[in-house]
């Protein structure tokens, strides 16, 4: 491949999605731990945010390098990389779950703000590096996981988490601030949907960015303004990772917060070989196991040199593709995000651009990969794709519900046990949510066996997803979605967890009487 195709104009667009993706991740990450747990500004942006966005730097270029080797084996110069970045439910749990409780405990326990600080940042870098390890082994069992799950499913959970995760909840951000947001996702969905040419010869994407900084800096001139989120950011500084031996001091921490760290690994595993199969339907033939691989090695990496949060590779490969991406774009943000983390520049730009006018990009890669699952199965698939929405939706549900600015956590506590008849209807949305993403291909698995009458082949899938239920990888019955041993679980824990469980065996074991008698009909092969 010449070295002239490394950058395309679409690599501009492309550069411009995903790093604002990426952005956004960090934005949450460091408003989460400043603004609610109130860690030190100091040491979120200037220890934890440029190890983090380090891991991205690493990841990016090892993909960038995957599409010129994919391109060069296929004698083409239309390859797109997969997109990469932070993975945003893990890095969102870090911050909720594992590095402001610790924090919190800390200065409970008579610590000051700077010392629980680099207590919390340390317990973050060991658990990154376990997850890190966890996922290196795990990289392996990609390709059987390919030849054994049906494309419906792979694409299916993909679109669920798309549509409502990456799509709705952003789509909240934007409507924060209705008058910019909406003329930013309007402008987006303009260029980028209706293909319609913006003025000059700015990159679509760029210039819906502008016009909506526009309206937003021009509404806070007229004092006509929404109230928006702004992370506080120190002037620019020079913060180049390096490698960190202080993990080392947290590591025995992480035995605690092994039963989130665990489910944190595995779905971005699942998620990997999801994007994979996207990428494959998008025309981008990636080996499953060398993906899997450079995202555990870029985990593993962020760990060691300060990170605080996993990577993964993105969903949206076939969106960047329609902008008219290539190699060069994850070069770029790699370059962007590591650098401008080291020197400041992240943290600068988390605080002038507003979440309202980075969401809509987000919004637009909801739309197509939602899309692009529905048109890449058979027709007689697309009720599969639909049903592994259900998980999706309960996990949305959760994460508004459990906020606690609208449901304190007594009154959430309250009503994870209170019912008239059956289960509590809060203890049943929380469970279905939980580890949705392995939940939602279990569940798309199934249905598409049943659609090509493959009765035991369902059954098979249905007894997985019990096994899995049984320990909470899926359907934890906890607030938390940690996992557990059955044999310790109690009250209306124990009755959520049993009867989630014996819904999967039941079911498994009548389609298998159904089935007797008849002859199975063989899955056709992988191609």
């Amino acid at each position: 491949m010449p070295v002239r195709r490394l950058f395309v104009a679409g690599d501009v667009n492309g550069f411009l999605g995903l790093a604002v993706d990426n952005l956004s991740v960090l934005a949450i990450l460091a408003g989460v731990l400043t603004e609610v747990f109130h860690l030190p500004a100091d040491i979120v942006l200037g220890r934890m945010i440029p190890g983090t966005a380090f891991g991205v730097l690493a990841g990016d270029l090892i993909y960038t390098w995957l599409a010129l080797r994919l391109a060069r084996r296929e004698r083409r110069d239309d390859v797109t990389a997969m997109p990469f970045g932070l993975d945003t439910p893990s890095t969102i749990g870090m911050a909720l779950l594992v590095l402001g409780p610790e924090y919190l405990r800390l200065r409970t326990a008579g610590f000051d703000a700077a010392a629980a600080g680099l207590a919390a940042w340390r317990l973050g870098m060991a658990a990154t590096v376990v997850m890190g390890l966890m996922k290196l082994p795990l990289s392996f069992a990609g390709r059987g996981l390919v030849r054994l799950v049906p494309q419906a499913a792979l694409l299916g959970s993909l679109a669920a988490i798309a549509l409502l995760l990456i799509g709705f909840l952003p789509l909240v951000e934007v409507l924060q601030e209705p008058v910019a947001g909406f003329l930013t996702l309007g402008v987006v969905l303009y260029a980028l949907v209706g293909r319609g040419r913006v003025p000059g010869p700015l990159p679509a994407v760029l210039f819906a960015l502008l016009v909506g900084m526009l309206a937003h800096y021009g509404l806070r001139a007229w004092h006509l303004d929404a109230v928006t989120f702004a992370v506080p950011s120190p002037p620019l500084s020079w913060h180049w990772p390096r490698p960190q031996p202080g993990f080392a001091y947290a590591m025995h921490r992480t035995v605690t917060y092994l039963p989130l760290l665990v489910p944190f690994a595995l779905l971005t595993v699942i998620g990997g070989v999801n994007n994979t199969a996207s990428a494959r339907a998008a025309g981008d033939a990636y080996d499953v196991r060398s993906i899997l691989f450079a995202e555990a090695a870029a985990t593993l990496i962020a760990g060691l040199f300060g990170g605080v949060a996993q990577t993964t590779p993105y969903i949206g490969h076939p969106a960047y593709k329609d902008m008219g991406a290539r190699a060069g774009y994850t070069l770029l943000t790699g370059l962007f995000i590591g650098a401008g983390g080291a020197l400041g520049v992240v943290s600068g730009l988390l605080r002038w651009i507003p979440l309202s006018v980075l969401a809509p990009v987000l919004v637009f890669v909801a739309l197509d990969i939602t899309a692009q699952a529905y048109r890449s199965v058979p027709a007689r698939h697309l009720p599969a794709i639909a049903f592994s929405f259900f998980p999706a939706i309960a996990r949305m549900l959760t994460i508004e519900l459990g906020d606690p600015r609208f449901l304190s956590p007594e009154r959430f506590a309250r009503l994870m046990t209170a019912a008239s008849t059956g289960l509590p209807p809060l203890a049943v949305i929380v469970a279905l949510g939980n580890g949705f993403i392995i939940s939602a291909t279990i569940w798309a698995a199934f249905l598409v066996e049943l659609i090509e009458r493959r009765a035991r082949a369902a059954a098979a899938y249905l007894a997985a997803g019990g096994c899995l239920c049984a320990f909470g990888i899926i359907h934890s019955v906890k607030a938390d979605g940690s996992v557990y041993v059955p044999w310790r679980l109690h009250g209306i824990e124990r009755a959520t967890a049993t009867q989630f469980c014996a819904a999967y065996f039941v079911l498994a074991a009548a389609l298998i009487l159904l089935s007797m008698g008849r002859r199975p009909v063989p899955r056709p092969p992988v191609v």
